[in-house]
């Protein structure tokens, strides 16, 4: 069977949820850069005209942009073989699907732009290798003044909260380590789609490039095993002595619907930055929607929307506010109407314990679904 082709980069923050997906699935692929004529040529209009990666051609010609509706695509044709079913372990999945989508920015852009002393070399490398010009060098040094410039500040990435992103990350680094101390998975002994959504911030950026690797690997190395584990296609579950005798289709989830205490603190502490970023976002977003009601139908939600401004533990941040997290938030909050009334009371109670509960409230006042490939208001 011919391969699909994947078209993204292994510096890629959201190539990873994807190429992570294809590896456990056991779906062949080949991965490109996204640079080459075909994909300007072939690709890029079946994509919505929009140069994102990753994005995937089939043999066929079909292409799916977007590594969050490539998961949709696969998992609606295995059976939702990644997707918990149970409540808690439901919840946290999704959870962590959209934490990994859209919580990870700063540590990203902050630990890969302004540290180019380890990472200067590492960055003109890779990047090059995604201009198709001669002087591909120069394009790329004028790409990363201008991300720098521009990019990062609108993600909140500035010298004011360089040292909340730092200490907040070496806080994520401490909590995940001690999660994958005692599992090798997020719920368990299998991936759910909340480790695909993760291990795209944690290994596009933050588990590849030098400056990042080197905190992780220096103190986080359980939580750089995981990154290891989900680039292959085993379980690769060794230093777990109980594990290693069992069947690949005997490693699950954790029975009784187990969401780990380890789990409950990282998300406790993903939630300091996420939930209050989360809520000023919603509330820049629904007050455009309230200024811009005769937007057809169809029309495509933007990247970004209007700058929203939270403050965490005194320092404060002005970022760009996202339809998209909501896009992902979105399953979240229908997955918990979708409950019984006991099952909302324990979801209630774990996502209480972990300061999430105010996440279910934030809606937008306009749904958001695709159509050609875009993200569009309904």
């Amino acid at each position: 069977m011919q391969p699909i082709t994947l078209y993204g980069g292994p510096f890629s923050l959201w190539t990873g949820r994807a190429r992570s997906y294809l590896i456990k699935s056991g779906i062949a692929y080949r991965e490109e850069p996204h640079a080459s004529q075909h994909f300007f040529d072939t690709v890029l209009p079946h994509a919505g005209g929009r140069r994102g990666i990753p994005t995937i051609e089939f043999p066929n010609g079909d292409v799916i942009r977007d590594g969050v509706a490539i998961v949709d695509h696969f998992e609606a044709l295995n059976g939702e073989a990644f997707s918990p079913r149970t409540p808690r372990q439901q919840i946290a999945s999704l959870l962590l699907d959209a934490v990994g989508a859209e919580g990870f920015l700063r540590p990203c852009m902050h630990y890969r732009w302004n540290f180019d002393e380890d990472n200067l070399d590492f960055l003109l490398f890779h990047f090059q290798t995604i201009f198709l010009e001669e002087d591909a060098k120069q394009q790329v040094l004028e790409r990363m003044a201008y991300i720098k410039r521009n990019v990062n500040p609108a993600w909140g990435v500035t010298p004011e909260t360089h040292a909340f992103i730092e200490a907040h990350h070496m806080g994520t680094l401490k909590k995940l380590n001690a999660h994958f101390s005692d599992h090798p998975y997020f719920l368990g002994n299998k991936p759910c789609r909340g480790d695909f959504a993760m291990i795209a911030p944690l290994y596009g950026h933050l588990g590849r490039d030098p400056a990042p690797l080197n905190l992780m690997q220096t103190h986080a190395v359980r939580l750089f095993r995981w990154v290891e584990r989900m680039n292959r296609p085993e379980p690769d579950v060794g230093e777990f002595k109980k594990l290693v005798a069992l069947k690949n289709e005997e490693l699950d989830y954790l029975p009784n619907d187990e969401v780990p205490q380890t789990l409950i603190d990282a998300l406790k502490h993903f939630a300091i930055d996420f939930v209050p970023e989360s809520g000023a976002a919603c509330d820049t977003i629904n007050e455009w929607l309230d200024q811009n009601k005769e937007i057809p139908a169809g029309t495509e939600a933007e990247r970004t929307i209007g700058i929203c401004h939270f403050e965490v533990e005194g320092v404060s941040f002005n970022t760009a506010a996202q339809p998209f997290r909501f896009y992902v938030l979105k399953r979240v909050q229908d997955a918990y109407d979708a409950l019984s009334v006991a099952d909302k009371e324990v979801v209630s109670n774990m996502l209480n314990s972990c300061g999430m509960t105010a996440l279910l409230e934030m809606r937008l006042t306009r749904e958001i679904g695709r159509a050609n490939n875009l993200e569009v208001w309904l």
